[in-house]
């Protein structure tokens, strides 16, 4: 499989496949493709991993597409002005993504729910107590919200990321909150009460335009809200 990722405040991949491989999507992820490509709907793994995937923030059934008699083409296009980003997946490359991060992947790639380990920093983190991983082997292909800025932590190394800015990390990283210190800072710094704080090592990706920003800075302007 060959990708063009093109665009850039709405971009799409576009997948070039041989005969045979594969990709996997989500509903409603393709955008338009070549009339030899086959698409199957599945729970693909069984009911137990598609369950997983529902409580992710994904569909319990994946669309899988495969190319027949001949080379094909598909893309595969962002719901959201932001990036879509590529990760190579194998032993010792699997990554955790925020829910619903997910937009297609090759068909050896696994796509999982991922549970905090401490309940604190899912119910107060901002990030969302269930995120999602990704494992196997593979191209897998992330949407995220607005541009995507990232860091590679070493051992030890820390940053500090407000509520929904964290898009991706590798699994090697660690997540986990603490307070924002004072009250006068709680109360009028506008930040919330939490952060989230990554250890590493591995690598970060944080993402400039979290889709909940957005809605907060539009809520004023809707029918019956007040100013």
């Amino acid at each position: 499989m060959q990708y063009q990722i093109k665009g850039e405040t709405l971009p799409v991949v576009i997948c070039q496949l041989e005969t045979g491989e594969k990709m996997v999507t989500e509903r409603g992820s393709m955008a338009w493709m070549s009339p030899n490509m086959k698409m199957e709907t599945s729970t693909n793994g069984g009911v137990g991993k598609a369950f997983g995937r529902m409580f992710s923030g994904e569909s319990m059934f994946q669309n899988i597409y495969t190319s027949q008699g001949g080379s094909g083409l598909i893309a595969f296009a962002s719901s959201f002005p932001g990036s879509i980003k590529a990760f190579e997946i194998g032993p010792g490359k699997e990554y955790i993504f925020q829910k619903k991060a997910f937009l297609a992947s090759e068909a050896g790639v696994t796509l999982a729910v991922h549970f905090h380990k401490k309940v604190a920093s899912g119910l107060f983190g901002g990030e969302g107590f269930i995120l999602q991983k990704v494992s196997g082997y593979g191209i897998a292909f992330a949407e995220f919200d607005g541009h995507v800025v990232d860091y590679d932590l070493q051992p030890g190394q820390q940053i500090v990321v407000d509520s929904g800015y964290l898009a991706a990390m590798e699994a090697s990283c660690q997540m986990d909150i603490q307070t924002v210190p004072g009250l006068k800072n709680i109360v009028f710094g506008g930040e919330g009460l939490f952060n989230t704080v990554i250890t590493g090592p591995g690598r970060v990706w944080l993402q400039t335009m979290p889709i909940s920003s957005v809605a907060g800075a539009l809520r004023p302007y809707f029918p019956g809200s007040s100013s």
